[in-house]
């Protein structure tokens, strides 16, 4: 269980830190490997789309599987085998735009793996972290999206330059079999709750379930193998759940159009260069990794000290989140220096990140028993958002160009950025009036 001085629960946490790092730089990898080989070879913006878009389909297909799976043998198991899927995957698929079935196939495969990524860690998280620490663990595992996207925006466009874009699929097989190395090695199952040591160093209870448990025995009489069924209809119909899917969609769909269309948007839109664009182009990431862990802190402080009850710290902390990201996001492609853009693309990230300990954390205040089933649900609507706004932008630009607009005008660019912005208003509105902070699922 590690010891007094640094418990086994944040050993847990940093590497579901560093889990979530490597999956982004993945995801971030494969925009700008792409990108560039798409480019070079005069693939237009719609087939751009659909490729970029593919993953989302893989990744929607195995969200709820990935959530039931992790609830019936673990998180910790799930996390590894989906490690090791992603990784041999990018070492052995060459990035060639002229073979699209092959990238289709094989975003799919890695869609399919990560799917069960995040599910897995909720359901990690909540048999391993106590209520009081879930605000910045969670925020803290989440800030780790960022950081690697914001890593994956600094040192990748280089490595393209370099080496060319297939060596940032090698390289990502790289971190990914490191990773994966390390969880196998030092990741274990949470304690039990019914073991007086594992009560007493101030564990969560365990999650799992636990076949003729003692606890069973003795109210039944009999030994019992019986494991409580998951209450999926109660979870479906649930308001305060589907006020988690709506944020979730919504934060997703601002996320990936950004994560996706960010590097076409400052090469084709600004005339910038990313290769020239320096550690500056890694802000709007490095933004969310900030935000993300400040919303988190300041979450559990309020929950702590009993200044908000916890229904209200998530409703505060999601409303100014998502309204300050919305005026972000809408005033984008007013600004036409790659400053300007810059700071409007990472105060619209960065309040995004800061509305996570809101929605995000929510799944583990009303189920925790179900953490990972409830995020697989809502992530499910977040992967959902990747599909259609990857999509919808690559279709919404090249109608742009058939109307005979520019990429280089903003009035190529005003409807990409205002969809999200407007999605911010109404899913904040959605979460005010639906949540709430009370466990509701025993």
């Amino acid at each position: 269980m590690g010891s007094s001085k640094f418990p086994k629960r944040y050993l847990i946490v940093f590497l579901t830190f560093i889990c979530t790092s490597v999956c982004y730089i993945e995801r971030v990898g494969f925009s700008i490997a792409y990108t560039a080989a798409a480019d070079a070879v005069g693939i237009n913006q719609t087939s751009k789309g659909v490729i970029l878009s593919t993953f989302y389909y893989g990744y929607a297909c195995s969200q709820v599987p990935g959530g039931w799976v992790a609830q019936k043998i673990g998180g910790r198991r799930v996390l590894l085998f989906s490690f090791v899927l992603w990784s041999l995957t990018c070492a052995f698929v060459p990035l060639d735009p002229t073979r699209p079935m092959i990238l289709v196939i094989a975003r799919l495969l890695v869609g399919v793996a990560q799917g069960f990524i995040f599910p897995s860690i909720h359901t990690v998280l909540a048999q391993w972290v106590p209520p009081h620490e879930r605000s910045r663990s969670v925020s803290f595992t989440t800030s780790g999206m960022y950081l690697g996207a914001a890593m994956g925006m600094l040192m990748l466009p280089s490595l393209v330059k370099f080496r060319g874009p297939q060596s940032v699929f090698l390289a990502e097989a790289f971190l990914g079999a490191v990773w994966s190395l390390i969880w196998f090695t030092y990741a274990t199952d949470p304690p039990r709750s019914d073991h007086r040591k594992a009560s007493a160093a101030g564990f969560g209870e365990s999650l799992l379930p636990i076949k003729g448990s003692s606890k069973m025995k003795a109210e039944n009489g009999v030994h019992s193998s019986k494991i409580p069924g998951i209450p999926w209809k109660r979870i479906l119909v649930s308001l305060p759940v589907w006020a988690i899917v709506v944020n979730n969609f919504t934060f997703h769909y601002a996320l990936y159009v950004l994560m996706n269309w960010l590097p076409t948007y400052f090469e084709l839109g600004l005339q910038l260069s990313l290769q020239e664009m320096g550690s500056s182009k890694m802000m709007p990431y490095f933004n969310m990794f900030i935000f993300s862990n400040i919303g988190g802190v300041i979450a559990d402080h309020l929950v702590t000290k009993k200044i908000l009850s916890i229904t209200k710290t998530r409703k505060v902390l999601n409303t100014v989140g998502f309204m300050v990201a919305s005026v972000a996001l809408m005033a984008l492609p007013l600004f036409r220096t790659s400053g300007g853009a810059l700071f409007c693309s990472s105060v619209a990230l960065g309040f995004l990140a800061l509305g996570r300990a809101g929605f995000a954390v929510n799944h583990m205040d009303i189920a925790p028993r179900y953490a990972g089933i409830v995020m697989g649900v809502s992530n499910t609507a977040g992967t959902l958002a990747g599909i259609v706004g990857v999509d919808l932008t690559g279709r919404l630009l090249e109608a742009a160009k058939a109307a005979e607009l520019d990429l280089t005008s903003p009035d190529s660019w005003r409807v990409v950025f205002l969809i999200p912005g407007v999605l911010c208003i109404f899913s904040s509105f959605v979460f005010l009036v639906l949540s709430t902070g009370e466990r509701i699922f025993d």
